[in-house]
């Protein structure tokens, strides 16, 4: 049922991420779970696996557990902030965390574009092999 606390083999399955991982995302600081259960396991809700895909997602792009954890906290305290509060940002502070998430975003971008141009690259070459098999006479 959507919105329940989950156990973290079903987190994993969600995620597509190992037992492991998960636990070492924990250790890294990158995901705390948010509840526990009455014998004390740890238990995950949507925002946790939410911020487990945004990790499964940056690691392919080459992005390092600390620019992870670096996104993760602005990201945070972009969402956190709200006026006359204790969470309310300072302009100069948003405007700085604004522009951090931007340069991820371009980064990633970025990367994206190499990853396209690699797997061109990749996939002209298994062609070219096909081809070679298709036209090679036996001797």
């Amino acid at each position: 049922m959507a919105g329940e606390p989950m156990q973290i083999a079903e987190v994993a399955a969600r995620t597509e991420l190992s037992l492991r991982t998960i636990r070492q995302y924990e250790d890294n600081g990158l995901v705390v779970p948010s509840a526990a259960s009455p014998g004390g396991f740890p238990l995950y809700t949507d925002a946790d696996v939410s911020r487990l895909m945004v990790v499964r997602r940056m690691k392919p792009l080459g992005f390092t557990l600390d620019e992870t954890r670096e996104l993760l906290t602005a990201v945070d305290l972009l969402a956190a902030d709200r006026a006359g509060t204790e969470t309310e940002l300072e302009p100069d502070e948003r405007a700085t965390l604004v522009a951090r998430v931007q340069g991820y975003e371009r980064a990633a971008a970025e990367r994206v574009a190499e990853l396209r141009a690699q797997l061109s690259r990749a996939e002209e070459f298994a062609e070219s092999l096909r081809h070679t098999r298709l036209t090679a006479t036996p001797a």
